[in-house]
């Protein structure tokens, strides 16, 4: 078979190009080279969506940045994905950070960003009464939001393969071939050939542009470090809270999720190993000291996890989305780092459009636009959660006690398309094991539910792909 598109890549950027394309009467495939959609960037990111007053004016991330923002609540509807406009606030420190908060007013006016302002420290305090003592004014953007960014990649994949698109999982590309019209992949799962190639590779977009003889990116992993919070210094902070941004990227932030936790990172540091998504004690203690300069009350004694993510940073500071100079038919997406999660619909729109100047794009009479909300047993009312477990009994079975999880949901997670084949699939699709125990007690449970769900031994599931095995044999 010869697919019309192949995408490389399932992080945000690879998913809503594949829930674009959908639309259309075409024959996609999606090949990721991990288990799971959402593996790199898009599930260790802060989850922002930016206003759009940080990135140049004219340059794609700004393009991108503002469609992207007016996009987001819309695609969030009708992917079911919580999404919440919270705004953002910029803080300053001196009298100098306050010229530099007027400069980003400034880019935010050129690129068209409405409902910003500069506020004096009384106007701040009035609120966020929690900002540290030092911050002396902060510049506000009031259509920031915030969006959970590897539930927004799941949901994208879902409504993809809903509408024909072939995730193929484990499919890391090797070496591809080019001739009579026709890419040849080589993957870890066997060739597969495509008309167009979508090179959605997040960090390794310049290692997959090497394979066509294209040497034009140059891809930068940039790491940066996590604290998650507990819920009960949750509201803490209503807005997303930044400080003055370097050349490094936008700061040390603290921030509200929509799952009611606080978010405070990242780091930034330029590494050698693309698949380094280590923690340590400098770049965490880094976080942890500049964020309490932001919100004193943000100390890590509430810490019940800490991660890494890598982002994709090309050393030109912009986006590529352009066809390869080599070959027309391969599309770049390369260098897509913050603001990638806000643009990601726009995104895939503007791929949707470098397409269709190609070929003609013909739209299917029958596409699925929206996802069904998943049953969630804690936010749902007493007469919802008796209406669910009357219709299936799982969903009264709790298995995740931090999050309130129930059987019913995992099974759902489970069974859904793209849907989860280990525990962190579980995890990041239902939340059952992101509490204060970190998995401790529903851990096992799940991976017996996994087991059975997937007609396999429990030796055999895995944490999160790969040799990540969790039981080994048998004791007893």
């Amino acid at each position: 078979m010869v697919f019309d598109v192949v995408i490389i890549g399932a992080g945000v950027s690879g998913c809503m190009i594949a829930r674009e394309l959908s639309k259309y009467q075409l024959n996609i495939a999606l090949l990721e080279r991990a288990s799971d959609v959402a593996m790199g960037a898009s599930k260790a990111n802060s989850g922002i969506v930016h206003a759009g007053f940080d990135a140049k004016p004219n340059t794609l991330k700004a393009k991108m940045n503002l469609r992207g923002n007016a996009l987001m609540e819309q695609v969030c509807k009708d992917l079911s994905v919580p999404y919440k406009r919270n705004g953002s606030l910029v803080l300053a420190f001196s009298d100098e950070e306050m010229q530099t908060l007027q400069e980003l007013y400034e880019r935010g006016i050129a690129n068209e960003v409405d409902g910003m302002s500069i506020l004096n420290r009384e106007q701040l305090l009035s609120i966020e009464p929690n900002i540290g003592d030092e911050a002396v004014g902060a510049l506000r953007a009031e259509t920031a939001g915030i969006v959970c960014p590897y539930s927004l990649t799941i949901a994208a994949a879902e409504v993809a393969v809903m509408n024909g698109v072939e995730l193929k999982r484990n499919c890391e590309v090797t070496a591809i071939d080019f001739s009579d019209g026709i890419f040849t992949l080589h993957t870890t799962l066997g060739d597969v050939r495509s008309s167009f190639v979508i090179n959605a590779a997040g960090c390794f977009a310049d290692d997959v542009s090497r394979m066509i003889g294209d040497d034009s990116l140059h891809i930068v992993a940039r790491r940066g470090e996590y604290y998650i919070l507990d819920k009960s210094v949750g509201n803490l902070v209503t807005h997303t809270i930044f400080q003055c941004p370097s050349k490094m990227g936008k700061g040390i932030l603290v921030a509200p999720t929509t799952h009611g936790n606080l978010l405070i990172g990242p780091s930034a540091i330029d590494i050698d190993d693309k698949d380094d998504v280590s923690t340590t004690s400098e770049g965490l203690k880094e976080v942890s000291s500049l964020a309490l300069k932001s919100v004193p009350g943000a100390t890590t004694r509430f810490a019940i996890t800490s991660f890494s993510g890598n982002r994709a940073h090309d050393i030109k500071n912009d986006f590529t989305i352009e066809p390869s100079k080599v070959n027309d038919h391969f599309i770049h997406v390369a260098g897509i780092e913050s603001p990638g999660l806000t643009g990601s619909p726009a995104v895939a729109e503007l791929v949707a459009e470098i397409l269709g100047s190609m070929i003609e794009l013909k739209e299917k009479q029958e596409y699925v636009k929206t996802r069904e909300k998943p049953f969630r047993y804690h936010q749902a009312t007493d007469e919802e959660r008796v209406a669910a477990i009357a219709k299936n009994p799982s969903y009264g079975r709790i298995v995740c006690r931090c999050e309130s999880i129930t059987e019913g949901e995992i099974l759902d997670a489970i069974h859904a398309p793209a849907g989860a084949l280990d525990v962190d699939g579980v995890k990041r699709r239902t939340r059952a094991g992101m509490g204060r125990c970190q998995g401790g007690f529903c851990g096992s449970k799940v991976v017996e539910l996994l087991a059975r769900e997937l007609h396999t031994d429990v030796r055999n599931i895995k944490k999160c792909g790969g040799n990540s095995d969790i039981l080994f044999d048998k004791s007893k």
